[in-house]
């Protein structure tokens, strides 16, 4: 494995499994998922390189189906634990000011996801980064129906956390995957920024129309 040089060695999801294991996946999913401050964790590229490691059985001797359940129960958790933030704080978090943490940016673009998608963006949000953070936490806010939180909480944290893991345990075993594993977690991320990306400009197209031309 080589370290994916995208930001400081302590966000390589490489450096953070094998210094500490499987309780440090756990404890980066529970707070990515639902922390305020988490949405800078690796996410994605963490889960699909566990899955790599777990298929070597590098750092991880733990079997995959135990990884995944205990990578889905912190997941759900993670969630959970932002539900209830949001609940506990109300509106006063659309009012919160910046910080070097937080951003109400952030918490605008979870507020749209979540007003688009209904129950859905609990879903939907796991595979969308940042969003994937604060959409819970917005859910709280808005008084969700917690029964129907806990449903699409419970699909969601399974699909994402299940799915990304499998396939970097499956790809894992495939020799091109190994050899070329660097540029494999890039593009995982930069896929990941995709829905992000595609928002930001249709924001702004909706912000700054172009101007008509002349004559039309």
């Amino acid at each position: 494995m080589t370290a994916l040089a995208l930001g400081p060695q302590w966000l390589d999801p490489d450096y953070l499994i094998s210094t500490f294991g499987l309780i440090g996946i756990l404890v980066i999913v529970f707070g990515e998922s639902g922390l305020l401050i988490g949405f800078f964790l690796p996410g994605d590229s963490l889960l699909f390189t566990t899955g790599l490691l777990a298929a070597g059985h590098q750092y991880l001797p733990q079997p995959l189906w135990l990884v995944c359940l205990l990578v889905v129960v912190a997941a759900v958790l993670g969630d959970q634990a932002g539900y209830l933030f949001g609940r506990k704080v109300g509106l006063s978090l659309f009012n919160r000011p910046d910080s070097r943490l937080f951003k109400r940016e952030n918490v605008g673009k979870a507020n749209a996801f979540f007003e688009k998608y209904g129950p859905r963006s609990i879903v939907l949000a796991r595979f969308v980064p940042v969003v994937r953070t604060f959409t819970p936490i917005v859910a709280g806010v808005s008084a969700m129906h917690y029964r129907t939180f806990i449903l699409f909480n419970v699909i969601g944290g399974t699909l994402w956390a299940v799915g990304i893991t499998v396939l970097g345990y499956f790809l894992g075993q495939i020799d091109f995957v190994k050899a070329h594993i660097e540029l494999i977690l890039i593009a995982i991320v930069a896929l990941s920024v995709v829905p992000l990306a595609f928002e930001y400009l249709r924001t702004r197209r909706r912000t700054y129309p172009r101007p008509a031309q002349d004559g039309q």
